[in-house]
């Protein structure tokens, strides 16, 4: 593989500003259409009930519709993801329990939703994802018809800490499923300081994942082999915040909020070469941004799914990007 290899970002347009806090992204193809999925909410980034998540379709990538949208009641939605899985497309979210006002959210609170359709225009759901409670799930992926699942949660469910508190006793889970809505323990891949993770899995089964730091723990990248009890754990240089992982050809190409210097978090991509990042592009963003999504259209063209608030308002963006 070329890291030197060019990326240029041949156009990027706004596609959904409702007035409310976009965030959040994802992005597929299903069915012949492509959609993007974010979290909307009028009361901005943090936990709120008012947020819901929002799916868009395309038929070109430019002209957008909304699709499907859904809330839980007395639970924020947020950092939605999808899985293309057994015929159907996904989109799962983890929820916050929003506490009485004055009191401590809970990490042993969090539970999975998720919503399915096998068209893309007639959705089921929201439903609770059995397996899911005291996780905060994040990233999806398949592999072998068995469906996977990102999880974070706090250590023998420790109580008494408030929030995110004391990541140390945060792992990082798998979750396997055989349907995408009942879910079970697979793997233990960070054992603390356990965050957002984008799974990649390779021909042979072995998997590559990408785990975001913390304030005072790096960015990770994992590696294992089926049955994935023995993890290679590889610390980057840097945090990446909202991190993706993808596959464009023999490259694989990371994506996320960059904060070298924390006064200018950027939307940063990257190849990953070995266990070593090489920055290729800036997108343009700033303040509250990042959490991209990718899809391959072919060898020298992908569409990039991100928001960000260098506009203004926080609004979800499509990047056209191409190699060579």
């Amino acid at each position: 593989m070329s890291s030197s290899t060019e990326l240029r970002i041949e156009s990027i347009r706004r596609i959904y500003d409702d007035g409310n806090h976009n965030a959040f992204t994802d992005l597929c193809r299903f069915q012949g259409r492509i959609f993007v999925t974010c979290r909307s909410c009028p009361d901005g980034h943090m936990v709120f009930a008012s947020s819901r998540i929002v799916v868009l379709a395309s038929d070109d990538g430019i002209r957008w519709e909304p699709v499907y949208s859904f809330s839980v009641p007395h639970r924020d939605t947020r950092d939605p993801h999808f899985l293309v899985y057994g015929g159907k497309l996904f989109v799962y979210s983890g929820t916050w329990l929003v506490p009485p006002e004055g009191e401590q959210r809970d990490l042993n609170d969090h539970l999975g939703y998720g919503a399915w359709s096998h068209d893309g225009r007639t959705w089921n759901g929201p439903l609770m994802l059995e397996g899911t409670y005291g996780h905060y799930i994040w990233r999806a992926a398949e592999y072998g018809g068995q469906a996977y699942l990102c999880g974070r949660r706090r250590r023998e469910f420790a109580a008494g800490i408030a929030a995110e508190n004391g990541t140390e006793l945060i792992e990082g889970a798998m979750l396997a499923s055989d349907d995408g809505l009942i879910w079970r323990y697979a793997a233990l891949f960070t054992e603390s300081h356990g965050n957002e993770t984008a799974f990649l899995f390779q021909d042979d089964g072995s998997v590559l994942a990408l785990a975001r730091g913390t304030a005072t723990v790096p960015a990770r990248i994992c590696r294992a082999r089926p049955p994935y009890t023995d993890w290679i754990r590889t610390g980057l240089d840097r945090n990446i915040g909202g991190p993706m992982l993808a596959r464009w050809g023999e490259r694989y190409l990371v994506g996320g909020r960059k904060t070298v210097d924390a006064a200018q978090p950027r939307t940063t991509l990257y190849w990953l070469v070995d266990e070593t990042l090489r920055e290729i592009a800036e997108l343009p963003s700033s303040g509250d941004n990042s959490y991209p999504g990718f899809l391959e259209m072919n060898e020298s063209r992908a569409l990039l799914s991100y928001y960000s608030s260098h506009e203004g308002s926080s609004s979800i963006y499509l990047a056209d990007l191409r190699l060579g």
